[in-house]
This record gives structure tokens, sequence and C-alpha cells, in this order.
């Protein structure tokens, strides 16, 4: 037989296998595709969710959004010079709001912004603030001094007759909320984790890592309430602080979110780490304390680092514990001054933006870079841990 043949003979038998394994197998086949079909609709409904947003926060990406209240109207016989691009962004209509109309009713919409610029007060025109497009990126990100202010601030107001949409507080809120949340929860979490998995009797281990890894279960809403009704004052009270409800109290509250996260997957790279390495280091003399602290950690550390970077992902996308005890947009980084986070802005003012306006895609805006930054953090984490794993295994 030649080489060809031989190869004709192998393709045909292992198509005629597959078809013995489809026909004798049939439930398992449609089983697997099932599954394949199942976790392709999770991925696809994942980047469409992030398309969506995307396209909603795309006009305040490229400067397609105007809050002034004053501007100079275009007059309506200059419709046939603007291009269509130009006359979408002036009317604020979509693309295929423009497609329907006729030049008739285009006309009549210019018109409409020539009354509205003569509809607006006295009092606005001759107010700076008036004239200025607050979704423009020095607005978003960099002070200004507002009228009636001394010095430059940094402003969230999307609701008044000049409404500014400052970006920086938020950021500050939402970086000190889930800091501080971090800072108290991966030390409880991962001390947890080494005496669970190094240090407890095995009768402990067995009521201990369940009754933590319960607390997962605890709505969020239940933690928020305690936080404000309880949390709130007694930390009030041992640190004489101003501000009762603050980002504090919301990063404590915050942590015992984290933790069961946190524990649960640095427990598992705890104990997933070989007992020879644990019986060798006894053998030689070592504590129990020595050991789990000296051997058995550095060898866990790339699952410890993961636990702590996928608490972080949970700790800034917490919305509800955070609404609930400080909701207050205060440029401050003291962590004892309320603060208000960028889950907690969307929340909020969701419901109350008009669709396809200015504050609807700030915060689609804001979900998006929400989006970004998550995903850079879990990229670096995730490049981190390659190199914890190559260190520890001796590669270059």
């Amino acid at each position: 037989m030649t080489p060809s043949e031989q190869n004709d003979s192998r393709r045909t038998s292992g198509w005629m296998g597959i078809q013995r394994g489809h026909q004798a197998r049939p439930g398992e086949w449609l089983a697997e595709k099932f599954i394949f079909l199942v976790s392709l609709s999770a991925i696809l409904m994942v980047l469409l969710i992030f398309l969506f947003v995307a396209r909603e926060a795309l006009p305040v990406f490229l400067g397609q959004t105007d809050t002034a209240l004053v501007k100079k109207p275009i007059p309506p016989d200059d419709l046939d010079k603007l291009s269509p691009a130009k006359l979408e962004a002036y009317l604020e209509i979509t693309p295929e709001q423009f497609a329907k109309m006729t030049k008739a009713n285009l006309h009549d919409l210019m018109e409409m912004k020539v009354e509205e610029q003569d509809d607006v007060p006295e009092k606005f025109r001759n107010d700076p603030d008036a004239h200025i497009n607050t979704t423009e990126w020095k607005y978003l990100v960099q002070p200004h001094q507002w009228k009636g202010y001394d010095k430059p601030e940094y402003i969230w107001q999307p609701v008044g007759e000049i409404k500014k949409f400052n970006i920086i507080p938020l950021v500050v809120g939402t970086l000190k909320v889930t800091l501080i949340g971090l800072l108290f929860a991966v030390p409880l979490a991962v001390g947890a984790a080494i005496y669970v998995s190094q240090l407890a009797r095995p009768r402990f281990r067995e009521f201990l890592k369940p009754a933590i890894e319960l607390l997962s279960g605890i709505p969020s809403v239940v933690v928020g309430f305690f936080a404000l009704l309880v949390m709130a004052t007694v930390l009030q009270s041992l640190f004489h602080y101003q501000t009762r409800l603050n980002a504090f109290v919301a990063g404590l509250a915050l942590g015992f979110a984290v933790i069961p996260v946190i524990f649960s997957i640095a427990e598992d790279a705890l104990t997933s780490v070989p007992r020879t390495y644990t019986q060798a280091a006894l053998a030689l003399g070592a504590s129990r304390w020595q050991t789990a602290w000296q051997i058995v950690l550095p060898a866990a550390l790339p699952g410890v680092f993961a636990a702590a970077v996928l608490g972080f992902g949970r700790a800034i996308g917490e919305t509800m514990i955070v609404l609930m005890v400080c909701s207050a947009s205060v440029m401050s980084w003291s962590v004892f001054d309320s603060a208000r986070s960028i889950t907690t802005t969307i929340a909020a003012e969701m419901a109350e933006a008009v669709s396809g306006g200015p504050h609807y895609r700030i915060l689609f805006m804001l979900g998006a870079l929400l989006f970004a930054a998550t995903f850079i953090s879990n990229m670096i984490g995730d490049l981190v841990i390659h190199r914890f794993k190559n260190k520890l295994e001796g590669k270059k």
C-alpha cells in the first residue's frame, strides 16, 4: 500500500470511528455540544454588554456631547452647508433618525434650536459658566473655578442649571473605599487561610472553613444595613471623627464582603502545596508556624496573589454597601470624609438620567472606565502571577 493510500485509510477509519462514537453515545455527544453552545453564548453575552456600554459612551469619548446653555445657533438657511455628521451632532439625533427625516423636518429642528437660544434667560448670557461644555475632557478631569467659588474645584453635580461632571471625586472615592476594604480584608483572609490549612486541628478545620465561606451568602444589603446602624455609630465613638458615614466605615463593611472570596481561593492555594514540603520542613526541626510562613506561603504565593486580585475586582464592583453607608461626592483624600464610588453613582443616577442625554452618556462612560480598570488590573495580576510561578519553578 502506498503512503497516500495509508493516509486515506487512516482518515477513513478515523471518520468511521467518530461516527461510531456518535452513534454509540448520542447522549454524551449532545451534552458536549450543549455545553459548548452555553459557554459560547456566555462569552458572546459579555461581549455584547461591553459593546453596548462602549456604544452609549462613545459620544463622550469623541467629544460629541454639549451641555452649554448659551450656544451660537446655526441659521436654518445654512442647512445645505452642513454635513450629515455635523447636523446629527448639532440637532442631537441619531443616524437612524436623521435618515428618516426630510429636509423640511431638519429645517424645523434648526429653527427650534434658534428659538431655544432666544428663550435662554438673560442671567445666563453674562454667565461664563453657561457658555462651557462641561462634558469636555478638561472639565471632566481637571479642576475649574466655577462662579461663586474662591479657587478651582473638582465637582460632580449632575443636577442644576449648570451641570458639572468632574469624575475625579468619584475616582478618588472608589479608590479610598476599595483600598480600605482590601487593607482590612486581605490580612484577615490570608491569615485565616494559613491557620485553617496549616495550623488548625482537623475537627476544628471542618467547622471553621464552611463557616467563613458561608459569609459570602450574606446579602450586601444586610451588610450595608448593619454598617449603617451599628458600625457607623461604634466607630465614630471610638475615633471621634465628625462625619458619621464616611469612606472608613464603608471600606470596613466592604471588607466583610471580600473576606470570603479571598479566604476561599487562598486556602485552596495553600492546601494544594505538596505535603512533602511540610513534612520535609518539620523533619528538619522547623515549627508548624515557621513551616507555614517560610515554606508553604511562598510556594502558594501565586494563588494568594490571585485571591487578592479577585478580591479587588469584587470590592471595586460592590454597589449596595457603599451606597447605603456613604454616597456624597466629596473631593477629599481623608478616609473620615464621605465618598462616592463609580458604581454607586451609576446605580443612584441612571434611573433619573434622560436617555441619550449628556448625563446618560457620562454614566455609561463611567461604566466603560470601570470595565477598563478591572480588565487592566486583571491583566497586571495575571502577569505578576506568571512571574511568581516562573520564579518558583526556576524558569527565566
